[in-house]
């Protein structure tokens, strides 16, 4: 539901869209693409599932990813940043963190970054998810597109 919302929302706008997943995976993409219509809207994505493809794929920078690591907010907001830059889309979803079964370097299981950019900037937001591995990806998923739902609606 919310993923037609989102597609009808972007294409009155005439507004583009394209995601970074890492812990998600294409999942995010995936759902989009489940709505007809989605070709007017989504120009595609990266699936940085691996930590060397945030740098080669989504121009994270290398010394950006050795402070921080793979999931921080300074991370999710740079995927964002450069997958609409690579991807040349209006709007660009990012979308890292870890689903478990265990901790990440220190993160634990549900602690998952989310980052939207635009004209405006980037925004981040974390959230703390529970539940399966397949859960909290969802979970993630459907909170990444409500939060650009949200801020396109804003526009």
């Amino acid at each position: 539901m919310i993923a037609r919302l989102l597609v009808d929302a972007l294409r009155t706008r005439r507004l583009t869209v394209s995601f970074c997943e890492s812990l998600t995976a294409g999942l995010t993409a995936a759902t989009l693409a489940d709505v007809p219509g989605a070709s007017t809207v989504l120009r595609g994505g990266l699936v940085t599932y691996a930590t060397d493809l945030k740098h080669s794929l989504a121009r994270v920078p290398q010394e950006l990813l050795y402070a921080h690591g793979p999931v921080a907010e300074p991370t999710a907001a740079a995927m964002a940043a450069g997958c609409r830059s690579v991807c040349g889309s209006d709007w660009a979803v990012a979308l890292t963190g870890v689903a478990g079964p265990d901790t990440q370097d220190g993160h634990p299981v549900g602690e998952v970054w989310l980052a939207w950019a635009g004209d405006g900037g980037v925004d981040t937001q974390q959230l703390a998810l529970s539940g399966t591995r397949r859960e909290i990806r969802e979970q993630a998923v459907e909170a990444a597109l409500a939060g650009l739902l949200a801020r396109v609606e804003k526009r």
